[in-house]
């Protein structure tokens, strides 16, 4: 028997998407947005020198097909980003009519999204009174702060303070369906946190806002708020059975390394492991050696996105990126024979482009155990078909397998 490793490298995109003229970062299409290919261009222009040097170096992805696949979706130069693939390798393109988390994870495991997303296009005085109302009573207090859209990490500490003092949740959102409440963990506290976000997820999902996330922090108005790795997403459940389910359906195991647990509501899913990339990536490496024969273990590693890609930080994204590409080298020796490990990602958040929005984008596609050669573009849900064929599992999916 067989064992999957899908790795999900958040917002790590690679371009070319064909429908990105419909999706925006304020007024500005997402066309010509490639989270790979511009930081290879910005390192090899010296561009992206903080805490790194010079061109951009994935040896390791770049061997399974990374250069390649990004050529293959887009077209764009890559600097750096040229060896002969020795891995199955393509690109995928999504349906889901958005580019958020659930979209992106649900789609490649089987499940595209039927429906539009309900999102706060307000900047200010984003939610309406009566769902502001109904989260001030859930959390006892007599309003909240923020009602805007917000960096998590300014407006932390823009209203850190006021929320220690008055006890009213930071509630925020984005350019994504998400309701976001930011609480200190001690003054407020966490349990109290994650219940006042439980409480208030069944109205946000009739409303189809995909996401309630709790954002815990701490600190003082002295020293800073910070942000915690306690972060718990209450989203709303896949409306049909998903690659998790199939796996377990059939009698397997399925671990879930990061936020995939809460991604997904738990369905299909065994049991779960969270912290910080580093700490998930000692996760995955301990699954490697320990995972059941026929298991699923389905990863993502978040802090490309949400460090890096919100921020505007190409420094630091590829950082992030050559971090990754060593700890990777590390586990495909580890890996046993018979085992299929996929690295691909869930959206684009190209760190060069206006704004702080995901970009819609296509996402490489790289498997190491299945040999080498070109997938060619593929769907996401080929993804979920071509897993499910590894293991043996009947797919449910509209995905066809590349294998």
């Amino acid at each position: 028997m067989t064992r999957a490793f899908l790795i999900v490298i958040d917002s790590v995109g690679c371009g070319g998407a064909p429908d990105a003229d419909r999706f925006f970062n304020g007024t500005t299409p997402d066309t010509g947005a490639n989270t790979l290919a511009h930081i290879a261009q910005a390192c090899a222009a010296g561009k992206a020198e903080e805490g790194r040097s010079g061109p951009l170096r994935l040896p390791v992805m770049d061997s399974l097909g990374l250069g390649a696949a990004i050529r293959l979706a887009s077209g764009d130069a890559t600097p750096g980003l040229a060896a002969e693939p020795q891995g199955l390798w393509g690109a995928a393109s999504e349906v889901s009519p958005g580019k958020d988390t659930p979209s992106g994870h649900w789609e490649l495991a089987g499940v595209p999204v039927p429906w539009d997303w309900t999102y706060f296009p307000d900047k200010e005085e984003s939610f309406p009174p009566d769902l502001v109302a109904e989260a001030a009573r859930a959390a006892g207090v007599d309003g909240i702060l923020g009602n805007c859209h917000a960096s998590g990490t300014v407006i932390v500490n823009e209203l850190g303070a006021e929320h220690v003092r008055t006890g009213k949740p930071i509630c925020y959102t984005s350019a994504d369906s998400v309701f976001q409440i930011a609480c200190h963990e001690e003054a407020f506290g966490l349990q109290r946190l994650y219940d006042l976000c439980k409480a208030l997820a069944p109205t946000l999902h009739n409303m189809r806002v995909g996401r309630v996330i709790a954002r815990p922090f701490v600190g003082d108005a002295a020293s800073g708020f910070t942000r915690t790795t306690n972060r718990k997403d209450f989203a709303l459940a896949p409306p049909s059975p998903t690659l998790c389910d199939w796996v377990q359906g059939a009698g397997r195991t399925v671990h879930g390394v990061g936020k995939i647990g809460d991604i997904f509501s738990m369905q299909g899913i065994d049991d779960v492991v969270k912290g910080s990339d580093a700490e998930l990536m000692g996760h995955l490496k301990r699954l490697v050696e320990e995972a059941e024969e026929g298991s699923l273990t389905f990863a993502n590693f978040v802090e490309f996105d949400s460090l890096y890609g919100h921020r505007r930080d190409v420094s630091g994204y590829a950082r992030a990126l050559e971090w990754f590409d060593r700890e990777l080298g590390t586990i495909l020796p580890r890996l046993r024979a018979g085992d299929m490990l996929v690295v691909t990602a869930d959206h684009g958040n190209d760190p060069t482009w206006i704004g702080t929005d995901h970009t819609r984008e296509r996402v490489p596609v790289l498997v190491a155990g299945k040999g080498a050669g070109e997938a060619g573009l593929v769907a996401f849900t080929d993804i979920a078909a071509s897993v499910a064929d590894h293991l043996g599992v009947p797919p449910q999916g509209k995905g066809r397998s590349f294998l």
